[in-house]
Protein backbone atom coordinates (compact mmCIF):
# COMPACT_ATOMS: atom_id res chain seq x y z
CA UNK A 1 0.00 0.00 0.00
CA UNK A 2 1.12 3.46 -0.80
CA UNK A 3 -0.49 6.55 -0.35
CA UNK A 4 -0.62 9.44 -2.76
CA UNK A 5 -1.54 13.05 -2.46
CA UNK A 6 -2.86 15.56 -4.80
CA UNK A 7 -0.41 18.49 -2.83
CA UNK A 8 -1.24 21.27 -4.92
CA UNK A 9 -2.23 23.70 -2.23
CA UNK A 10 -3.08 20.63 -0.16
CA UNK A 11 -3.38 21.71 3.73
CA UNK A 12 -2.74 18.02 5.31
CA UNK A 13 0.55 16.92 3.71
CA UNK A 14 1.68 16.68 7.67
CA UNK A 15 -1.41 15.31 9.04
CA UNK A 16 -0.91 12.35 6.58
CA UNK A 17 3.26 12.04 6.47
CA UNK A 18 2.73 12.10 10.88
CA UNK A 19 0.31 9.01 10.24
CA UNK A 20 2.30 6.99 7.33
CA UNK A 21 5.33 7.77 9.48
CA UNK A 22 3.45 6.24 12.51
CA UNK A 23 2.46 3.29 10.21
CA UNK A 24 5.95 3.26 7.87
CA UNK A 25 3.89 3.47 4.76
CA UNK A 26 5.17 5.31 1.67
CA UNK A 27 3.89 8.72 0.57
CA UNK A 28 4.33 10.28 -2.95
CA UNK A 29 2.86 13.96 -2.80
CA UNK A 30 2.95 15.43 -6.58
CA UNK A 31 2.29 18.94 -7.33
CA UNK A 32 2.93 20.81 -10.43
CA UNK A 33 5.37 23.50 -11.06
CA UNK A 34 3.41 26.25 -8.96
CA UNK A 35 3.39 24.52 -6.09
CA UNK A 36 7.09 23.11 -5.88
CA UNK A 37 6.77 21.06 -1.94
CA UNK A 38 10.01 19.62 -0.23
CA UNK A 39 9.83 16.54 2.03
CA UNK A 40 11.80 14.91 4.72
CA UNK A 41 10.05 11.70 4.31
CA UNK A 42 7.62 11.70 1.33
CA UNK A 43 8.77 11.70 -2.41
CA UNK A 44 7.81 14.55 -4.48
CA UNK A 45 6.98 14.28 -7.72
CA UNK A 46 6.95 17.90 -9.74
CA UNK A 47 4.58 17.38 -12.88
CA UNK A 48 3.89 20.26 -15.26
CA UNK A 49 1.83 22.86 -15.01
CA UNK A 50 -0.44 21.90 -17.51
CA UNK A 51 -4.46 21.52 -16.48
CA UNK A 52 -5.38 18.16 -14.53
CA UNK A 53 -1.51 17.31 -15.30
CA UNK A 54 -1.13 16.84 -11.84
CA UNK A 55 -4.45 14.43 -11.53
CA UNK A 56 -3.54 12.48 -14.59
CA UNK A 57 -0.16 11.42 -13.43
CA UNK A 58 -1.70 10.85 -9.67
CA UNK A 59 -4.26 8.19 -11.24
CA UNK A 60 -1.60 6.42 -13.61
CA UNK A 61 0.86 5.32 -10.46
CA UNK A 62 -2.20 4.57 -7.79
CA UNK A 63 -3.37 0.72 -7.88
CA UNK A 64 -5.54 -1.47 -5.87
CA UNK A 65 -5.23 -1.10 -2.25
CA UNK A 66 -3.52 2.38 -2.53
CA UNK A 67 -4.54 5.47 -0.92
CA UNK A 68 -5.47 8.61 -2.48
CA UNK A 69 -5.91 12.05 -0.81
CA UNK A 70 -7.52 15.00 -2.76
CA UNK A 71 -10.16 17.61 -2.65
CA UNK A 72 -11.14 16.85 -6.28
CA UNK A 73 -14.43 14.64 -7.14
CA UNK A 74 -12.97 13.34 -10.54
CA UNK A 75 -9.14 12.34 -9.45
CA UNK A 76 -11.32 10.37 -6.48
CA UNK A 77 -14.21 9.13 -8.90
CA UNK A 78 -10.71 7.56 -10.81
CA UNK A 79 -9.22 6.10 -7.76
CA UNK A 80 -12.55 4.45 -6.99
CA UNK A 81 -12.04 3.10 -10.18
CA UNK A 82 -8.60 1.61 -10.31
CA UNK A 83 -9.72 -0.05 -6.72
CA UNK A 84 -7.83 2.43 -4.27
CA UNK A 85 -9.29 3.96 -1.47
CA UNK A 86 -10.08 7.90 -1.42
CA UNK A 87 -10.24 11.32 0.90
CA UNK A 88 -10.88 14.30 0.80
CA UNK A 89 -8.90 16.54 3.07
CA UNK A 90 -12.21 17.28 5.47
CA UNK A 91 -11.60 13.18 6.23
CA UNK A 92 -14.88 12.26 4.01
CA UNK A 93 -14.42 9.43 2.68
CA UNK A 94 -14.63 8.81 -0.91
CA UNK A 95 -17.21 5.96 -1.70
CA UNK A 96 -18.78 3.93 -4.60
CA UNK A 97 -22.01 4.65 -3.06
CA UNK A 98 -21.02 8.59 -2.34
CA UNK A 99 -19.03 9.46 -5.35
CA UNK A 100 -21.90 9.18 -7.76
CA UNK A 101 -24.29 12.21 -6.03
CA UNK A 102 -21.11 14.02 -5.32
CA UNK A 103 -20.28 14.29 -8.60
CA UNK A 104 -23.92 15.38 -9.93
CA UNK A 105 -23.95 17.85 -6.96
CA UNK A 106 -20.83 19.30 -8.50
CA UNK A 107 -21.88 19.04 -12.39
CA UNK A 108 -25.65 20.44 -10.61
CA UNK A 109 -23.25 23.86 -8.74
CA UNK A 110 -21.52 24.47 -12.00
CA UNK A 111 -24.34 25.03 -14.61
CA UNK A 112 -25.83 26.97 -11.69
CA UNK A 113 -22.98 29.38 -11.49
CA UNK A 114 -22.72 29.53 -14.94
CA UNK A 115 -25.83 30.21 -15.73
CA UNK A 116 -26.23 33.49 -13.12
CA UNK A 117 -22.69 34.65 -14.92
CA UNK A 118 -20.99 34.19 -11.56
CA UNK A 119 -17.56 34.11 -12.11
CA UNK A 120 -16.02 34.50 -8.59
CA UNK A 121 -16.47 31.70 -6.19
CA UNK A 122 -16.03 32.20 -2.78
CA UNK A 123 -13.46 29.67 -1.13
CA UNK A 124 -14.29 27.98 1.86
CA UNK A 125 -13.66 29.05 5.17
CA UNK A 126 -10.37 29.51 7.38
CA UNK A 127 -8.94 25.81 7.96
CA UNK A 128 -9.49 25.34 12.45
CA UNK A 129 -7.46 23.35 14.10
CA UNK A 130 -10.99 21.14 14.31
CA UNK A 131 -11.02 20.43 10.87
CA UNK A 132 -7.18 19.45 11.04
CA UNK A 133 -8.07 16.74 13.94
CA UNK A 134 -11.25 15.60 11.86
CA UNK A 135 -9.28 14.80 9.13
CA UNK A 136 -6.42 13.54 11.05
CA UNK A 137 -8.91 11.23 13.14
CA UNK A 138 -10.72 9.83 9.76
CA UNK A 139 -7.25 9.54 7.47
CA UNK A 140 -6.22 7.23 10.84
CA UNK A 141 -9.19 4.64 10.34
CA UNK A 142 -8.37 4.54 6.60
CA UNK A 143 -4.99 3.45 6.87
CA UNK A 144 -5.64 1.01 9.70
CA UNK A 145 -8.19 -0.20 7.76
CA UNK A 146 -6.62 -0.35 4.55
CA UNK A 147 -3.58 -2.14 6.33
CA UNK A 148 -5.79 -5.04 7.88
CA UNK A 149 -7.46 -5.60 4.18
CA UNK A 150 -3.92 -5.38 2.04
CA UNK A 151 -3.86 -9.41 2.62
CA UNK A 152 -7.17 -9.29 0.88
CA UNK A 153 -5.47 -8.09 -2.62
Amino acid sequence: MKIFVDADACPVVGIVEKIAKKHEVSVTLLCDTNHVLYSDYSEVIVVGAGADAVDYKLISLCKKGDIVVSQDYGVAAMALGKGAFAIHQSGKWYTDENIDRMLMERHIAKKERRSKSKHHLQGPGRRTREDDERFEQSFEKLVEKTLTTQDDF
